[in-house]
């Protein structure tokens, strides 16, 4: 084998290398990442309540929000709660009523209050579940990416093998 052979080893084995060294790097920051997500929803204190769920949501009945999924199922449950006290009203629209009606209505301005609230507790929910799809996306990633570099660090090797043969 030539030159160009022995350099194509080498910037074979280097990638390998990288990318060996950078996808053990990202499963750990995503399971760091998950692990902050978990401490953070479960300093909210949020669960499920015992009674009253809607039957989708059944199976979360009296359990703590602690991870992605269960921020997201808790965030369905506020979109519920939202509509029935809302009329199906959002913020902005109980907002522009407020307004309309001169802006000393209380009955409304408790109602936006209501609505602000949760709506922004929905939308810390739905971050933290979009959160969870990244760590869940960089985990991935560096474990494909763990193999690919696994998988050029044996190429190098073989090709470095046969540039020693005569």
């Amino acid at each position: 084998m030539d030159a160009s052979h022995r350099r194509g080893g080498t910037l074979i084995a280097a990638v390998g290398t990288a990318l060996g060294v950078a996808g053990p790097v990202m499963v750990l920051r995503g399971r760091s990442g998950r692990k902050e997500i978990r401490t953070e929803l479960a300093a909210q204190k949020i669960t499920f309540p015992e009674r009253g769920l809607p039957s989708e949501l059944a199976t979360y009945a009296g359990r703590p929000v602690e991870t992605g999924p269960e921020a997201h199922a808790y965030a369905e449950l506020i979109k519920d709660n939202l509509a029935r006290a809302t009329g199906g009203r959002t913020y902005a629209e109980i907002s522009a009523e407020l307004h309309a009606a001169g802006g000393d209505d209380e009955k409304l301005a408790a109602l936006r209050q209501t609505a602000f609230m949760g709506q922004s507790l929905r939308g810390s929910l739905l971050s933290a579940y979009q959160a969870w799809h990244l760590t869940t996306l960089v985990m991935g990633l560096g474990t494909l990416l763990t193999g690919a570099g696994a998988a050029l660090m044996a190429t190098a090797k073989t090709l470095s093998a046969e540039t020693r043969r005569p």
